[in-house]
Order: structure tokens, then sequence, then C-alpha cells
């Protein structure tokens, strides 16, 4: 008896550490999701290149990672891994991101946001902008859930995870004459934008190829390539913007970043970039590449005057 009773409580032990353990994964949309059609495409997630990769997403999500209660700043991020627009590096630039951001007591959510190759969508380059738009929507329609201040949330993004975080940057009212629900009235405008070896331009001369033609085609017209091009897109109502890149990045050319500060700077928005001379691209948290680890505290220090 007294062994089925230390079992049961092992069991119980587990029960709850699982409970407190795992991180909340909550849909974007509880209903029908937007842009989308029924498809017999499945949603697929593997490892590569000791990463954690996420493809075909059919269900947009955010997952939640809340800090220590007695660290909590009440600052949230929400975090857009890259992968050229076709898969998403989830753990890389997405949940190793949002651990780091506990650790400053700032909340994170890792966004899973659809990619605009599926066959699921109806019309492709809409869909990773909407997903966008409705996280921020969704974070501060629950702000005082999670102890946030609505007026202190964040978009994050890593190379085309940050074409993404700078589209709703400068397009976070592009659907306000489609408004339809409550939780559409919300203001989709970040508060502040953090951007990692961003890709940034749909102009061919410093576009990443593969990113754009993911997004908007081999042959996308003039309009779409302005619209996405979001160097081009800059208002004084553009977010406060962290920029960091290394100047040997072979895949995404640190032009990209330079312009859109150049842009910030034109139109008075708050800024901040730091290039370092080397670091390539895709390096994460940069853990063991010398000085370039040290990104996080600029990131940390720049946030800390956030007003």
């Amino acid at each position: 008896m007294m062994r089925k009773h230390k079992f049961f409580s092992l069991c119980l032990l587990i029960t709850i550490y699982n409970c407190f353990s795992q991180n909340q994964i909550i849909p974007l949309w509880t209903e029908n999701i937007p842009n989308q059609k029924t498809s017999n495409e499945v949603e697929k997630q593997y490892y590569e290149s000791d990463i954690f990769w996420k493809a075909n997403v059919q269900n947009p999500t955010l997952e939640v990672f809340i800090p220590n209660k007695r660290s909590a700043t009440k600052k949230a991020v929400i975090i857009c891994p890259g992968g050229a627009y076709h898969h998403i590096a989830y753990d890389w630039e997405g949940t190793d991101i949002a651990k780091w951001f506990n650790s400053k007591g700032i909340t994170a959510f890792v966004l899973k946001y659809r990619l605009p190759e599926s066959k699921s969508l109806l019309v492709n380059y809409k869909a990773p902008l909407q997903d966008a738009q409705r996280a921020v929507r969704l974070v501060r329609a629950h702000s005082e859930k999670w102890n946030l201040d609505k007026n202190q949330i964040g978009i994050m993004g890593f190379s085309a995870g940050g074409h993404l975080a700078s589209t709703l940057g400068t397009h976070f009212d592009n659907d306000k004459n489609s408004i339809s629900s409550p939780m559409d009235r919300i203001s989709a405008r970040p508060d502040f934008m953090v951007l990692i070896y961003p890709v940034i331009t749909m102009k061919s001369n410093y576009t990443h190829l593969g990113s754009r033609t993911s997004l908007i085609g081999a042959n996308p017209n003039q309009k779409l390539i302005d619209f996405y091009s979001n160097e081009l897109q800059v208002t004084k109502n553009t977010p406060p913007t962290f920029i960091l890149h290394s100047a040997d990045d072979e895949a995404v050319s640190v032009m990209n970043s330079i312009q859109f500060y150049e842009a910030l700077i034109k139109e008075g928005v708050s800024s901040e970039m730091h290039i370092y001379p080397k670091g390539g691209h895709g390096f994460g948290l940069a853990i063991g590449k010398g000085a370039l680890q040290n990104w996080t505290q600029l990131l940390s220090d720049w946030m800390d005057d956030l007003k």
C-alpha cells in the first residue's frame, strides 16, 4: 500500500512539474483563419543543421515565455524567427531568444507565422503580416492577464523574420479599412522594433532573393516590390528601432540595415544601429563568437532606456 502511495505521489509531482515547466501555446485565430482555404497540406517540423525548423504552417500560434514574477518588467517582445519565408528557425531565433529575454525580466512570445509558399493561402504575401498584426493585438488585448504594460509591446525579427517585423512596423495599419471584430480595432502598432540581420528591401540590388521569391514571387510587379521594400515605407509613426548586422554578411547585405536606418533618421524616428565587422549571417545569440556575443547587452541597455 505504501509503495502505491509513493508511486501516486511521484506521478502527481511529475504532472505538476510538467504543468509549470511547459510554456503555453495559444492559437492566433480561434475561429476561421483569414486568407486561408482548406487543403491537404500538412505542417512540418524537423531538425537540420542542429536547428529545429517549422514549415508549411497551417495554424499560426504564439508560444508564451513568462519571466519570474519578482523580476518581471511589464515589457514584452514578440519574436519572428527567420528562414527566408520558406521555413522558421523556431529554436535558434525563437525559443532560445525568448529564454534570454526572460532572464532580463521581459515576457516573450515566439510567433509561428504562416509562410507565403503554402498552398492553403488565398493571397500568399498577405499572410505573414496578418499574423504579425494579430499577434500584437492579441498580446495587447490580454496584457493584464500577463501583467504587461500594453504600451510596451515590441516586435523582433531575424533575417526574413526581420523583414516581417519591419513590415509590421511600417504597415501596422494596413488593414484599417477591413475592421470586422473588436480585436481588429486594437492597434497593431508595436511600441518598438528589434531587427537582427534583417531583410529590408525587395529591390534587386540588395534584397535576399530567396526571401523575396518566397514572399512576392519570382517576377513581382513594381507595386509589390515597393510595398514590401520597407525602407520606402518609413514614416514619423514608425516605432523606435534597434538594428544589428555584420558587415561581412554574405546572405543578407548590410545595406538592408543601413538603408532602413537612414530612412528612420530622415523621419526623425529614434533609432540605434550596431554593425560588427565580422559575424556572417544567422548567428543567433552568437554564443562563443567573441565580442559579437555581447550584442544582447547592447539590446538590453537600449531597451532599458525606452520610454
